[in-house]
């Protein structure tokens, strides 16, 4: 059970969710090309799964001393699993990951989009062992991340299946996947800082340079409040100029986005406590599930 705790089994879950809904619940049921057969988007899930895997255990790996401040009793490292095995962990994942990856690419005959994995591979160990420290582009970086996870999903079934006669509908499914990449780097861009607010003690005393540390916690407070109008703005803006017409879209973004993404800002405005910002962060990690599940809307957006 503390392995499942260490790979942080439920956003991998969610990771799994996202990526059925993107190919079952949005390219298969307008018949859009797709390269993967279902063994092929298995492992597709599966590698994403072991490099996301492997990334956590990385990254508590190093969070070990700042971990012992900020939340002493959710410490695995050094408790329940060791360094050592966690290390080897980290190794095995990464190495089923990545060579998944290779078998996969080679398999659609698109050996270059290889690079890919190796590439969110290494950023993950960087990201956890100097860009994390850094001051925001460390943030920026794993919301690239995570956007990452919803585009390779387009990048595998619909670039490989592109043809002169089908560039039409696969570009506009491609853009719709960015839309959702795009959000989602936009409210886990929110969480980090979020994050890094509820953090400050522990990433100050471990000589970190993040927000909250350089610019202070009651500016960074400010600042995440501005940014998180953002997503509220862009959201509103999306729906007025795409779905306006279609009024089941309509009620569900109002009730499941915009109306925590509103509640949002206000919490943010009125936060002090790190229990306030860990409210914050869980409840942006809600918002971005309910935009995932969205991508169901458009079965009946667009086939009525």
């Amino acid at each position: 059970m503390n392995i499942l705790k260490l790979i942080r089994w439920k956003n991998l879950g969610m990771i799994v969710m996202m990526q059925c809904l993107i190919k079952y619940g949005l390219f298969q049921p307008f018949g859009v090309s797709m390269s993967l057969n279902t063994f092929h988007f298995f492992l597709l899930m599966i590698s994403t799964l072991c490099i996301a895997a492997a990334g956590y255990v990385i990254n508590d790996i190093y969070d070990v001393e700042t971990d012992f401040i900020n939340k002493p009793d959710r410490i695995i490292i050094g408790k329940t699993i060791s360094e050592k095995t966690a290390y080897n962990l980290f190794i095995i994942l990464n190495v089923m990951g990545v060579g998944i990856g290779f078998y996969l690419s080679y398999a659609i005959g698109k050996s270059e989009l290889f690079a890919l994995f190796v590439i969110i591979s290494a950023l993950l160990y960087v990201y956890a062992s100097y860009l994390k420290q850094t001051f925001l582009i460390g943030n920026i970086v794993i919301s690239v991340l995570v956007g990452l996870s919803i585009l390779i999903v387009g990048i595998f079934e619909l670039i490989p299946s592109m043809t002169l006669e089908n560039q039409g509908i696969q570009l506009a499914f491609f853009r719709i996947l960015l839309d959702y990449a795009i959000f989602a780097f936009i409210i886990n861009f929110i969480r980090e800082i979020s994050k890094d607010i509820e953090d400050t003690d522990g990433d100050y005393k471990s000589g970190m340079h993040t927000l909250p540390i350089v610019i202070g916690r009651g500016s960074a407070s400010k600042v995440l409040f501005v940014l998180s109008f953002i997503p509220l703005l862009a959201v509103i803006y999306y729906l007025n100029k795409n779905l306006y017409k279609q009024p089941v879209a309509v009620i569900y973004y109002l009730i499941f986005i915009i109306a925590p993404l509103l509640y949002t800002c206000i919490l943010i405005f009125n936060a002090k406590t790190k229990k306030d910002f860990h409210a914050i962060s869980q409840l942006l990690k809600l918002v971005m599930l309910f935009g995932m599940i969205s991508i169901l809307l458009y079965k009946f957006m667009l086939l009525s």
